[in-house]
Protein backbone atom coordinates (compact mmCIF):
# COMPACT_ATOMS: atom_id res chain seq x y z
CA UNK A 1 0.00 0.00 0.00
CA UNK A 2 0.67 3.51 0.16
CA UNK A 3 1.16 6.29 3.06
CA UNK A 4 -2.18 7.37 2.02
CA UNK A 5 -3.79 3.45 2.41
CA UNK A 6 -2.90 1.95 5.73
CA UNK A 7 -4.19 -1.70 4.90
CA UNK A 8 -4.34 -3.31 8.61
CA UNK A 9 -6.87 -5.99 7.51
CA UNK A 10 -6.72 -9.63 6.06
CA UNK A 11 -5.03 -9.10 2.28
CA UNK A 12 -5.56 -11.68 -0.40
CA UNK A 13 -6.55 -11.43 -4.64
CA UNK A 14 -10.05 -11.31 -3.56
CA UNK A 15 -11.80 -9.73 -6.79
CA UNK A 16 -13.92 -7.18 -4.45
CA UNK A 17 -11.15 -6.34 -1.77
CA UNK A 18 -8.81 -5.83 -4.74
CA UNK A 19 -11.76 -3.28 -6.26
CA UNK A 20 -11.45 -1.61 -3.04
CA UNK A 21 -8.15 -1.19 -2.94
CA UNK A 22 -7.59 0.08 -6.35
CA UNK A 23 -10.68 2.47 -5.33
CA UNK A 24 -8.79 4.19 -2.79
CA UNK A 25 -5.52 4.12 -4.80
CA UNK A 26 -7.36 6.21 -7.49
CA UNK A 27 -9.05 8.60 -4.76
CA UNK A 28 -5.60 9.19 -2.79
CA UNK A 29 -3.59 9.96 -6.27
CA UNK A 30 -7.19 12.24 -6.96
CA UNK A 31 -7.73 10.06 -10.74
CA UNK A 32 -10.76 10.58 -11.79
CA UNK A 33 -10.20 8.45 -15.14
CA UNK A 34 -9.05 5.48 -13.26
CA UNK A 35 -11.33 5.38 -10.44
CA UNK A 36 -13.75 5.16 -13.03
CA UNK A 37 -11.89 2.51 -14.45
CA UNK A 38 -12.84 0.71 -11.08
CA UNK A 39 -16.58 0.91 -11.23
CA UNK A 40 -18.73 -0.82 -13.95
CA UNK A 41 -21.14 1.54 -16.45
CA UNK A 42 -23.99 0.39 -14.23
CA UNK A 43 -22.49 1.07 -11.05
CA UNK A 44 -24.65 2.84 -7.83
CA UNK A 45 -22.32 4.64 -5.52
CA UNK A 46 -24.15 5.21 -2.53
CA UNK A 47 -22.08 7.49 -0.16
CA UNK A 48 -22.65 7.26 2.53
CA UNK A 49 -26.05 5.24 2.04
CA UNK A 50 -28.88 7.40 2.47
CA UNK A 51 -29.76 11.25 1.87
CA UNK A 52 -27.13 13.11 2.87
CA UNK A 53 -25.56 16.70 1.38
CA UNK A 54 -24.50 14.75 -1.81
CA UNK A 55 -27.61 13.08 -2.42
CA UNK A 56 -30.79 14.81 -1.52
CA UNK A 57 -32.91 11.90 -2.07
CA UNK A 58 -30.70 9.70 -1.06
CA UNK A 59 -31.27 7.40 -4.17
CA UNK A 60 -27.21 6.89 -4.81
CA UNK A 61 -24.99 7.62 -7.89
CA UNK A 62 -26.09 6.18 -10.88
CA UNK A 63 -23.32 5.00 -14.24
CA UNK A 64 -20.26 6.36 -15.02
CA UNK A 65 -22.12 10.40 -15.00
CA UNK A 66 -22.99 10.15 -11.75
CA UNK A 67 -20.52 9.01 -10.37
CA UNK A 68 -18.34 11.58 -11.65
CA UNK A 69 -21.14 14.39 -10.21
CA UNK A 70 -20.13 12.54 -6.59
CA UNK A 71 -16.63 13.42 -7.38
CA UNK A 72 -17.11 17.09 -8.05
CA UNK A 73 -19.21 17.11 -4.93
CA UNK A 74 -17.43 15.04 -2.77
CA UNK A 75 -13.30 14.05 -3.71
CA UNK A 76 -12.38 16.96 -5.72
CA UNK A 77 -12.74 19.97 -2.99
CA UNK A 78 -10.20 17.56 -0.66
CA UNK A 79 -6.50 18.46 -0.64
CA UNK A 80 -5.31 14.75 0.18
CA UNK A 81 -7.04 11.53 1.74
CA UNK A 82 -5.74 8.96 4.12
CA UNK A 83 -7.61 5.40 3.88
CA UNK A 84 -7.14 3.54 7.10
CA UNK A 85 -8.59 -0.19 6.70
CA UNK A 86 -8.68 -1.83 10.11
CA UNK A 87 -10.71 -5.40 8.69
CA UNK A 88 -12.07 -6.44 5.67
CA UNK A 89 -14.50 -9.38 5.49
CA UNK A 90 -14.62 -11.17 1.96
CA UNK A 91 -15.91 -14.39 1.94
CA UNK A 92 -14.51 -16.97 -0.87
CA UNK A 93 -16.91 -17.45 -3.56
CA UNK A 94 -18.76 -14.48 -2.86
CA UNK A 95 -18.72 -10.94 -5.21
CA UNK A 96 -18.85 -8.97 -2.19
CA UNK A 97 -16.61 -7.50 0.79
CA UNK A 98 -17.34 -4.99 3.71
CA UNK A 99 -14.08 -3.14 4.81
CA UNK A 100 -14.35 -1.02 8.22
CA UNK A 101 -11.93 2.09 9.15
CA UNK A 102 -11.40 5.37 8.50
CA UNK A 103 -11.04 8.37 6.07
CA UNK A 104 -9.18 11.15 7.22
CA UNK A 105 -9.81 14.27 4.37
CA UNK A 106 -7.79 17.42 4.75
CA UNK A 107 -8.32 20.34 2.49
CA UNK A 108 -5.96 23.08 1.33
CA UNK A 109 -5.77 24.96 4.55
CA UNK A 110 -5.07 22.22 6.28
CA UNK A 111 -8.35 22.01 8.56
CA UNK A 112 -9.50 18.01 8.29
CA UNK A 113 -12.25 15.54 9.12
CA UNK A 114 -11.92 11.93 10.10
CA UNK A 115 -15.13 9.77 8.96
CA UNK A 116 -15.48 6.15 10.70
CA UNK A 117 -17.12 4.17 8.12
CA UNK A 118 -17.77 0.35 7.19
CA UNK A 119 -17.58 0.18 3.14
CA UNK A 120 -19.53 -2.80 1.13
CA UNK A 121 -18.36 -3.41 -2.29
CA UNK A 122 -20.10 -5.93 -4.94
CA UNK A 123 -18.66 -7.00 -8.49
CA UNK A 124 -19.12 -8.31 -11.18
CA UNK A 125 -17.07 -11.23 -12.70
CA UNK A 126 -14.67 -9.20 -13.92
CA UNK A 127 -13.81 -7.32 -10.65
CA UNK A 128 -15.81 -4.48 -11.31
CA UNK A 129 -17.17 -2.56 -9.09
CA UNK A 130 -21.23 -2.91 -9.33
CA UNK A 131 -22.13 -1.35 -6.21
CA UNK A 132 -20.33 0.57 -3.33
CA UNK A 133 -22.43 1.64 -0.25
CA UNK A 134 -20.50 3.44 2.50
CA UNK A 135 -22.16 3.32 5.98
CA UNK A 136 -21.29 6.38 7.80
CA UNK A 137 -23.16 9.48 9.57
CA UNK A 138 -22.74 12.83 8.22
CA UNK A 139 -22.80 14.39 11.83
CA UNK A 140 -19.96 12.48 13.55
CA UNK A 141 -17.75 13.45 10.55
CA UNK A 142 -18.52 16.73 10.88
CA UNK A 143 -17.89 16.93 14.90
CA UNK A 144 -14.50 15.44 13.81
CA UNK A 145 -13.91 18.74 12.29
CA UNK A 146 -10.77 19.95 13.21
CA UNK A 147 -9.19 24.01 12.46
CA UNK A 148 -5.79 24.32 11.22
Amino acid sequence: MTDAIIWNAPDDDHPARRASQRSYAAVAKKDLAQWLTVYAANAVLEDPVGPSMFDAEGKGHHGHEGISAFWKAAIEPVDQFRFTINDSFANPGSNTCANIGQIRTTFADGSHTTTDLIMVYVVDDEGQVLSMKAFWEPDRTMASYTKA
